[in-house]
């Protein structure tokens, strides 16, 4: 009886946080819903964050990656991917409490932090991230369903004899899912808040279900079993025909024409017990890693004997689809750790953003990182090392292994990650469009001027139509442990930029910048980007150059193009701080005769027109320096201040225009003087 209030109290809070999510604006000019600035912490932050950041990863890759890498450099790959978030949270709490934080919440920090051209190449690193996420759920719900649910539906044949037909099934279905899905935003947006209710419900009861079923499976379990001929792992064998029995299948598929596969020969075939339980002390012997190359058999052990590289069949016997490593393993689960800003995009929508955003935030983190952690340790501690690395669990029979697990049925676990997958690739699909439409509406990339439109009912449509075409192209590449790393770079970037912004603020002592946030240090924000940085080239060097290569071709692009917003940046802020610690340095001492430059003064006289008159003169000072030193080219126009101020101007940028047409770098002003001689001595 006790309980009931308890229960009562999360239906609640479901309820309201389906009645009060908004999707998100990242818009800073846009104006929450009527009411919708009075979300908590609960609701506005904590939860948004938890469905974000449980996502498909968990359930069908997190297995197979503590089978790959053990449970030490498993638990270390997770603790590293927990901690770059935290850090970064920690970053985003320190810019949360700094001031007011109206609607736009990570776009919006880190352009008003760094700057247009730093603000508008990280907006659309994040933007390309958070549509690929939505490549990445979408195909991870066809897998849980063609893999898992119902292979029957497979439309090329049987995917687990080749990896290829799969993919191809995952690229057909992936993308009439995405049809589907694209229509829903653009007709149902409010659809997709409520289905949110439903993803976080699944994605609740799913752990739950993961950790109940753990316990039940103390001592193991006696109805899941798998056939191992020697150290090698067989593919779907009925345990009735799990022999060596002359004309039994097993000799039939090893034998042919009388003529028998050594290996099959030399090695007795086992029944082993898939899920031995953690009384069984499994878990010593999943504290080793076990990477694989491509076409390696999944077997125990690591001797190149017994663990040879196909020689054209494989006999019906489990291998490794891909190469792994501790780097990229990291890469494929890095994706588990992102959605930390999805309280933070709600910034317009919270009463008390400042409040909200750093506890909600770190609330979420430090809750699913206890649950990520957790689960290495006991997924090692609970099933045996064969079946961990069965990534698509062929050895029993095409069945999820965390499914397995679940009490008290696997279908609480399928069902549950299908709706929760697609509860997070609607929430991408609705978000990534806004966030593309508020870079266009700030008007710092003028190529994107189309997408700032919106349709007759408000919504951003022409951009919803980029991010299906963006998304569609990830689908394509047809597998999540494609997909995972990439959009892992993108998401990185972010992070790392929005560490770097506090970072700066700190270290040049901005004067508006005062974080109140009391956990947080200007050395945080350094560890986490350098663990950023790292981490992006651990993963993959060449995504990580490809990334900051895009990044690099919007900076200057928006550079190029002038970008005409001000919003007081941290980066001119190092730029004024390198001058003036330059110009102290030249004060200490009378420069050196190898460090001579000379300094030219060139007194121009102007026509009628406001132009030079001889404009030869700026020629003549640019040999003279041969492009060296420093040059200040200067006017004087007769006259008081009050009543020429606009002519001195009008002059001055044209003094700055034919400096530019004869490459003559330098500075440029001119005064206005009631006499001439006095205004040449002052100058």
């Amino acid at each position: 009886m006790e309980d009931r209030p308890r229960v009562s109290t999360l239906i609640n809070s479901l309820a309201n946080y389906s009645n009060t999510i908004q999707p998100t604006p990242a818009d800073p000019d846009a104006k929450p819903a009527q009411g919708g600035a009075s979300m908590g912490t609960l609701i506005g932050v904590y939860l948004p964050c938890i469905q974000n950041i449980f996502g498909v990863i968990l359930f069908i890759r997190l297995t197979w990656v503590v089978g790959t890498a053990g449970a030490v450099a498993g638990f270390l790959i997770v603790f590293t991917c927990c901690c770059v978030t935290m850090l970064t949270a920690i970053s985003m709490s320190a810019i949360a409490t700094n001031g007011v934080v109206p609607a736009g919440g990570s776009y919006f920090m880190i352009s008003r932090s760094l700057g247009p051209e730093f603000g508008g190449a990280v907006g659309i690193l994040f933007y390309i991230g958070t549509t690929l996420a939505a490549a990445m759920y979408i195909v991870g719900a066809v897998e849980i369903v063609i893999t898992y649910m119902a292979p029957s539906i497979s439309i090329f044949g049987d995917f687990t004899k080749d990896a290829s037909v799969m993919y191809n099934n995952f690229r057909v279905y992936g993308t009439v899912l995405l049809m589907i899905m694209g229509t829903i935003v653009f007709i149902g947006v409010k659809f997709v808040n409520k289905f949110a209710t439903v993803a976080l419900a699944c994605v609740i009861f799913s752990i739950i279900a993961v950790y109940a079923g753990i316990f039940v499976n103390w001592n193991g379990n006696d109805n899941l079993f798998m056939c191992v001929l020697g150290k090698r792992l067989l593919k779907d064998v009925h345990l009735d025909n799990c022999t060596k029995t002359p004309n039994g299948y097993l000799y039939n598929l090893f034998c042919k024409n009388n003529l028998c596969d050594p290996y099959f020969i030399t090695n007795n075939v086992t029944k082993v017990r898939g899920i031995k339980g953690i009384a069984s002390g499994v878990f010593f012997d999943n504290i080793a890693d076990s990477f694989l190359y491509d076409g390696q058999y999944i077997a125990r052990g690591k001797d190149p004997k017994e663990i040879d590289r196909l020689d054209g069949s494989s006999f019906n016997q489990v291998m490794a689809d891909i190469t792994t490593t501790f780097t990229i393993l990291i890469g494929i689960f890095f994706p588990s750790v992102t959605g930390i800003m999805a309280g933070s995009n709600r910034s317009g929508d919270l009463r008390d953003a400042q409040k909200s955003i750093p506890i909600g935030t770190i609330a979420a983190i430090l809750t699913t990182s206890t649950v990520y952690l957790s689960t290495v340790l006991l997924f090692a501690a609970t099933v045996d090392n064969l079946l961990l690395r069965d990534k698509f669990g062929q050895s029993i029979g095409g069945k999820l292994v965390v499914a397995n697990i679940a009490w008290p049925n696997q279908w609480v676990i399928l069902i549950g990650s299908f709706l929760s997958t697609l509860g997070a690739g609607l929430q991408s699909l609705t978000g990534a469009p806004r966030l593309l439409q508020a870079i266009a509406k700030d008007g710092i990339i003028p190529f994107l001027q189309p997408f700032a439109v919106s349709s007759s009912r408000g919504e951003p449509t022409r951009a919803l139509l980029l991010t299906v075409l963006i998304c569609q192209c990830g689908i394509l590449l047809g597998n999540v442990d494609y997909l995972a790393p990439l959009l892992s770079m993108f998401f990185l970037m972010c992070y790392g930029f929005v560490n770097l912004a506090c970072a700066v603020q700190t270290l040049l002592r901005t004067p508006n910048w005062r974080p109140r946030f009391k956990f947080y240090h200007w050395s945080l924000s350094l560890i986490g980007l350098c663990l950023c940085v790292a981490v992006m080239f651990m993963t993959s060097w060449y995504y990580a150059l490809l990334a900051m290569a895009i990044a690099g071709i919007i900076y200057k692009y928006i550079e190029y193009r002038g970008a005409e917003k001000e919003w007081g940046d941290g980066i001119r802020g190092l730029a004024l701080s390198a001058a003036r610690f330059s110009l102290l340095r030249l004060e200490e001492g009378p420069p050196h005769t190898k460090n001579w430059r000379p300094q030219i003064l060139i007194l121009t006289k102007l026509t009628q027109d406001l132009v030079p008159k001889y404009r030869k003169q700026l020629a003549f000072a640019s040999q003279l320096k041969a492009g060296k030193g420093l040059t200040v080219c200067v006017s004087v126009l007769k006259g008081t201040y009050t009543a020429n101020c606009g002519e001195a101007l009008a002059a001055k940028q044209s003094l700055r225009r034919t400096m530019e047409e004869e490459k003559v770098k330098g500075f440029v002003d001119v005064i206005v003087s009631r006499d001439v001689s006095d205004g040449l001595s002052h100058l």
